[in-house]
Protein backbone atom coordinates (compact mmCIF):
# COMPACT_ATOMS: atom_id res chain seq x y z
CA UNK A 1 0.00 0.00 0.00
CA UNK A 2 1.31 3.44 -0.93
CA UNK A 3 2.38 5.40 2.21
CA UNK A 4 1.09 8.87 0.63
CA UNK A 5 -3.19 7.60 0.37
CA UNK A 6 -5.58 5.90 2.23
CA UNK A 7 -6.54 3.24 -0.40
CA UNK A 8 -10.26 2.64 -0.81
CA UNK A 9 -9.57 -0.99 -0.41
CA UNK A 10 -12.67 -1.73 1.60
CA UNK A 11 -15.66 0.00 1.81
CA UNK A 12 -17.12 -2.56 4.77
CA UNK A 13 -16.14 -3.63 8.04
CA UNK A 14 -16.50 -0.11 9.62
CA UNK A 15 -14.86 -0.60 12.78
CA UNK A 16 -17.84 0.23 15.70
CA UNK A 17 -16.11 3.03 17.28
CA UNK A 18 -18.07 4.84 20.44
CA UNK A 19 -16.62 8.47 18.77
CA UNK A 20 -16.25 11.67 20.39
CA UNK A 21 -18.77 13.74 18.71
CA UNK A 22 -18.90 17.00 18.60
CA UNK A 23 -23.20 17.02 18.80
CA UNK A 24 -25.04 20.15 19.34
CA UNK A 25 -25.76 19.17 22.57
CA UNK A 26 -26.27 22.77 24.09
CA UNK A 27 -28.59 24.50 22.46
CA UNK A 28 -27.57 27.47 23.91
CA UNK A 29 -24.36 26.99 24.12
CA UNK A 30 -22.28 27.31 20.81
CA UNK A 31 -21.54 30.93 18.83
CA UNK A 32 -23.84 32.57 21.71
CA UNK A 33 -21.45 31.53 24.86
CA UNK A 34 -18.93 32.13 22.27
CA UNK A 35 -19.73 35.86 21.64
CA UNK A 36 -20.99 36.29 25.80
CA UNK A 37 -17.01 35.74 26.31
CA UNK A 38 -15.18 37.04 23.89
CA UNK A 39 -17.02 39.81 22.67
CA UNK A 40 -19.76 41.37 25.10
CA UNK A 41 -19.24 44.66 27.15
CA UNK A 42 -20.34 44.72 31.21
CA UNK A 43 -23.97 46.03 31.10
CA UNK A 44 -24.99 45.14 27.34
CA UNK A 45 -27.42 42.48 27.38
CA UNK A 46 -29.48 40.71 24.34
CA UNK A 47 -28.75 38.25 21.43
CA UNK A 48 -24.98 37.89 20.18
CA UNK A 49 -26.20 40.24 16.93
CA UNK A 50 -28.28 42.47 19.12
CA UNK A 51 -24.63 42.76 20.96
CA UNK A 52 -22.50 43.06 18.07
CA UNK A 53 -24.83 46.01 16.57
CA UNK A 54 -24.89 47.54 19.85
CA UNK A 55 -21.02 47.74 19.29
CA UNK A 56 -21.17 48.99 15.85
CA UNK A 57 -23.15 51.78 16.90
CA UNK A 58 -21.31 52.67 19.72
CA UNK A 59 -17.61 52.63 18.10
CA UNK A 60 -19.58 54.68 15.25
CA UNK A 61 -20.58 57.40 17.34
CA UNK A 62 -17.66 57.49 19.23
CA UNK A 63 -16.12 58.60 15.29
CA UNK A 64 -14.26 54.96 15.44
CA UNK A 65 -16.24 53.17 13.22
CA UNK A 66 -16.00 49.28 12.02
CA UNK A 67 -13.33 48.55 9.43
CA UNK A 68 -14.08 46.37 6.66
CA UNK A 69 -11.57 43.34 7.27
CA UNK A 70 -13.79 43.36 10.63
CA UNK A 71 -17.30 43.48 9.20
CA UNK A 72 -15.88 40.14 7.67
CA UNK A 73 -14.60 38.76 10.70
CA UNK A 74 -17.88 39.44 12.34
CA UNK A 75 -19.79 38.35 9.52
CA UNK A 76 -18.25 35.08 9.59
CA UNK A 77 -18.21 34.76 12.99
CA UNK A 78 -22.08 34.95 12.85
CA UNK A 79 -22.37 32.77 10.33
CA UNK A 80 -20.72 30.02 12.16
CA UNK A 81 -23.90 28.65 13.65
CA UNK A 82 -25.05 27.31 10.46
CA UNK A 83 -21.53 25.68 9.51
CA UNK A 84 -21.46 22.18 9.94
CA UNK A 85 -18.58 19.62 9.85
CA UNK A 86 -19.11 18.65 6.30
CA UNK A 87 -19.32 21.60 4.71
CA UNK A 88 -15.03 21.97 5.74
CA UNK A 89 -13.98 18.39 5.78
CA UNK A 90 -11.77 17.17 3.32
CA UNK A 91 -13.62 14.77 1.64
CA UNK A 92 -11.89 10.80 2.40
CA UNK A 93 -10.57 10.74 -1.44
CA UNK A 94 -8.55 14.03 -0.41
CA UNK A 95 -7.26 12.46 2.31
CA UNK A 96 -3.37 12.06 3.26
CA UNK A 97 -2.74 8.68 5.85
CA UNK A 98 -0.28 6.78 7.09
CA UNK A 99 -0.58 3.02 7.32
CA UNK A 100 1.43 1.97 10.49
CA UNK A 101 2.92 -0.56 8.57
CA UNK A 102 4.73 2.01 6.34
CA UNK A 103 8.64 2.30 6.99
CA UNK A 104 9.81 5.12 9.00
CA UNK A 105 12.39 6.67 6.31
CA UNK A 106 8.97 6.40 3.91
CA UNK A 107 6.84 8.39 6.98
CA UNK A 108 9.32 11.26 7.09
CA UNK A 109 9.49 11.43 3.42
CA UNK A 110 5.46 11.71 3.42
CA UNK A 111 5.30 14.44 6.07
CA UNK A 112 8.08 16.40 3.52
CA UNK A 113 6.08 15.94 0.23
CA UNK A 114 2.47 16.81 2.31
CA UNK A 115 3.81 19.84 4.18
CA UNK A 116 1.26 18.61 6.58
CA UNK A 117 2.98 18.31 10.53
CA UNK A 118 0.03 15.80 11.18
CA UNK A 119 -1.39 12.72 9.63
CA UNK A 120 -3.59 10.28 10.96
CA UNK A 121 -2.31 6.41 11.11
CA UNK A 122 -4.38 3.86 10.50
CA UNK A 123 -3.99 -0.14 9.57
CA UNK A 124 -4.70 -1.12 6.01
CA UNK A 125 -7.84 0.68 5.33
CA UNK A 126 -8.42 4.60 6.60
CA UNK A 127 -11.56 2.54 8.29
CA UNK A 128 -8.79 1.33 10.82
CA UNK A 129 -7.95 3.89 12.29
CA UNK A 130 -5.29 4.08 15.17
CA UNK A 131 -4.73 7.34 15.84
CA UNK A 132 -2.47 10.26 14.58
CA UNK A 133 1.19 11.01 14.34
CA UNK A 134 2.77 14.67 14.30
CA UNK A 135 6.41 15.28 12.79
CA UNK A 136 7.76 16.11 15.89
CA UNK A 137 7.41 12.56 17.53
CA UNK A 138 9.57 11.19 14.92
CA UNK A 139 12.32 13.62 15.07
CA UNK A 140 13.15 14.54 18.75
CA UNK A 141 16.65 15.42 18.66
CA UNK A 142 16.72 13.60 22.35
CA UNK A 143 15.46 10.36 21.69
CA UNK A 144 15.91 7.79 18.90
CA UNK A 145 13.52 7.71 15.87
CA UNK A 146 10.68 5.12 16.79
CA UNK A 147 10.75 1.47 15.16
CA UNK A 148 7.00 1.42 14.54
CA UNK A 149 4.30 4.39 14.20
CA UNK A 150 1.67 2.85 16.77
CA UNK A 151 4.26 3.39 19.32
CA UNK A 152 3.74 7.36 19.01
CA UNK A 153 0.26 7.62 17.69
CA UNK A 154 -1.19 10.19 19.87
CA UNK A 155 -5.49 10.13 20.35
CA UNK A 156 -7.57 11.70 17.45
CA UNK A 157 -11.42 13.04 18.05
CA UNK A 158 -14.19 11.75 15.95
CA UNK A 159 -17.09 14.16 14.78
CA UNK A 160 -20.34 13.50 12.89
CA UNK A 161 -21.16 15.11 9.34
CA UNK A 162 -23.92 17.47 11.23
CA UNK A 163 -21.78 18.61 14.61
CA UNK A 164 -21.46 21.96 14.13
CA UNK A 165 -18.27 23.45 13.45
CA UNK A 166 -18.37 25.71 16.91
CA UNK A 167 -18.90 22.61 18.80
CA UNK A 168 -15.74 21.00 17.47
CA UNK A 169 -13.67 23.90 18.26
CA UNK A 170 -14.68 24.17 21.45
CA UNK A 171 -13.94 20.04 21.84
CA UNK A 172 -10.51 20.06 20.26
CA UNK A 173 -9.39 23.30 22.37
CA UNK A 174 -10.72 21.40 26.03
CA UNK A 175 -9.08 18.51 24.56
CA UNK A 176 -6.01 19.69 23.00
CA UNK A 177 -6.37 17.73 19.98
CA UNK A 178 -6.27 19.45 16.27
CA UNK A 179 -7.50 16.82 14.08
CA UNK A 180 -10.86 15.37 14.21
CA UNK A 181 -11.89 12.42 11.72
CA UNK A 182 -15.53 12.90 10.37
CA UNK A 183 -17.34 9.41 11.04
CA UNK A 184 -20.58 8.50 9.12
CA UNK A 185 -23.18 6.61 10.51
CA UNK A 186 -22.11 3.23 9.89
CA UNK A 187 -18.47 4.19 11.46
CA UNK A 188 -16.80 4.75 8.14
CA UNK A 189 -14.58 7.63 7.39
CA UNK A 190 -16.19 10.70 5.73
CA UNK A 191 -13.47 13.14 5.82
CA UNK A 192 -11.00 14.96 7.88
CA UNK A 193 -11.19 18.20 9.85
CA UNK A 194 -7.96 19.97 10.98
CA UNK A 195 -8.06 23.27 13.63
CA UNK A 196 -6.47 25.31 11.02
CA UNK A 197 -9.78 24.14 8.98
CA UNK A 198 -12.01 25.87 11.70
CA UNK A 199 -9.95 28.77 12.51
CA UNK A 200 -9.90 29.76 8.23
CA UNK A 201 -13.89 29.83 8.94
CA UNK A 202 -13.36 32.96 10.63
CA UNK A 203 -10.18 34.75 9.14
CA UNK A 204 -10.29 33.64 5.46
CA UNK A 205 -7.27 30.83 4.17
CA UNK A 206 -4.41 30.52 5.61
CA UNK A 207 -1.41 30.11 3.43
CA UNK A 208 2.11 28.67 5.09
CA UNK A 209 5.08 28.30 2.85
CA UNK A 210 3.87 24.54 2.01
CA UNK A 211 0.81 25.96 0.08
CA UNK A 212 1.13 25.81 -3.34
CA UNK A 213 -0.35 28.24 -5.46
CA UNK A 214 -3.21 26.58 -7.16
CA UNK A 215 -4.10 27.14 -10.80
CA UNK A 216 -6.34 29.68 -11.83
CA UNK A 217 -9.83 28.03 -12.08
CA UNK A 218 -10.09 29.15 -15.46
CA UNK A 219 -7.45 29.76 -18.67
CA UNK A 220 -7.94 30.35 -21.90
CA UNK A 221 -5.36 29.33 -24.13
CA UNK A 222 -3.78 31.08 -27.25
CA UNK A 223 -5.51 28.18 -29.59
CA UNK A 224 -8.92 28.88 -28.55
CA UNK A 225 -8.89 25.95 -25.70
CA UNK A 226 -9.83 26.83 -22.14
CA UNK A 227 -8.61 25.26 -19.55
CA UNK A 228 -10.67 24.58 -16.11
CA UNK A 229 -10.73 23.16 -12.74
CA UNK A 230 -13.38 20.52 -12.87
CA UNK A 231 -14.49 21.80 -9.82
CA UNK A 232 -15.96 25.07 -11.35
CA UNK A 233 -19.95 25.25 -11.40
CA UNK A 234 -21.32 25.19 -14.68
CA UNK A 235 -22.87 28.90 -13.74
CA UNK A 236 -19.40 30.43 -13.27
CA UNK A 237 -18.04 28.57 -16.04
CA UNK A 238 -20.74 30.70 -18.32
CA UNK A 239 -20.36 34.01 -16.97
CA UNK A 240 -16.64 33.93 -18.73
CA UNK A 241 -17.54 31.98 -21.60
CA UNK A 242 -21.15 32.34 -22.46
CA UNK A 243 -24.52 29.97 -22.22
CA UNK A 244 -23.70 26.79 -23.10
CA UNK A 245 -25.47 24.15 -20.93
CA UNK A 246 -29.23 23.15 -21.07
CA UNK A 247 -31.18 23.57 -18.43
CA UNK A 248 -31.51 19.93 -17.91
CA UNK A 249 -27.54 20.14 -17.82
CA UNK A 250 -28.15 22.93 -15.10
CA UNK A 251 -31.07 21.46 -12.61
CA UNK A 252 -29.29 17.77 -12.69
CA UNK A 253 -25.49 19.01 -12.23
CA UNK A 254 -23.22 21.29 -10.94
CA UNK A 255 -19.89 21.18 -12.03
CA UNK A 256 -17.89 20.52 -15.11
CA UNK A 257 -16.56 17.67 -13.85
CA UNK A 258 -19.88 16.45 -12.79
CA UNK A 259 -20.71 16.82 -15.83
CA UNK A 260 -17.82 14.98 -17.66
CA UNK A 261 -18.63 11.76 -15.42
CA UNK A 262 -22.35 11.82 -16.62
CA UNK A 263 -21.27 11.78 -20.14
CA UNK A 264 -18.40 8.96 -19.27
CA UNK A 265 -20.87 7.34 -17.43
CA UNK A 266 -17.73 6.62 -15.11
CA UNK A 267 -14.60 8.65 -14.08
CA UNK A 268 -12.19 8.89 -17.54
CA UNK A 269 -8.70 8.57 -17.31
CA UNK A 270 -6.21 11.00 -18.12
CA UNK A 271 -5.90 11.93 -21.84
CA UNK A 272 -9.26 10.84 -22.42
CA UNK A 273 -11.53 13.01 -24.76
CA UNK A 274 -15.32 12.92 -23.86
CA UNK A 275 -17.52 14.78 -26.35
CA UNK A 276 -20.73 16.26 -25.72
CA UNK A 277 -23.58 16.39 -28.77
CA UNK A 278 -23.51 20.28 -29.71
CA UNK A 279 -19.73 20.56 -27.75
CA UNK A 280 -17.88 21.07 -26.25
CA UNK A 281 -15.48 18.44 -26.28
CA UNK A 282 -13.61 17.34 -23.11
CA UNK A 283 -10.00 16.48 -22.82
CA UNK A 284 -9.32 15.04 -19.37
CA UNK A 285 -5.85 16.48 -18.25
CA UNK A 286 -5.61 15.33 -14.46
CA UNK A 287 -7.39 12.80 -12.81
CA UNK A 288 -7.30 9.93 -10.17
CA UNK A 289 -9.27 6.97 -9.97
CA UNK A 290 -11.98 8.73 -7.89
CA UNK A 291 -12.47 12.33 -9.32
CA UNK A 292 -12.04 14.58 -12.25
CA UNK A 293 -9.67 17.53 -11.21
CA UNK A 294 -8.61 18.99 -14.45
CA UNK A 295 -9.91 19.78 -17.99
CA UNK A 296 -9.50 21.24 -21.57
CA UNK A 297 -12.26 22.09 -23.30
CA UNK A 298 -11.66 22.02 -27.36
CA UNK A 299 -14.41 23.25 -29.80
CA UNK A 300 -16.81 25.59 -27.60
CA UNK A 301 -19.60 26.49 -29.14
CA UNK A 302 -20.11 30.49 -29.65
CA UNK A 303 -22.95 31.94 -28.06
CA UNK A 304 -24.75 32.48 -31.25
CA UNK A 305 -25.21 28.84 -31.74
CA UNK A 306 -26.32 27.89 -28.35
CA UNK A 307 -29.39 30.76 -28.51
Amino acid sequence: MSPSTAEETSSSGHSGRGFESAERSDSKGGLSSFLRGVFRPRGVEGSPREVLETMVEAREEAGRPIGDNERVLLANILSLDEVTVEDIMVPRADIIGVDAATPMDAVIALFAESGHSRLPVFRDTLDTVLGMVHIKDLVRPSEAMPTRLEEVAREILYASPSARVLDLMRDMRQRRIHMALVVDEYGGIDGLVTIEDLIEQIVGDIEDEYDEDEAPALIELDDGTVEVDARMDLDDFEAQCGRIFTDEEHEEIDTLGGLVFRLAGRVPTRGELIAREGGPVFEVIDADPRRIRRLRLHELPSVAETE
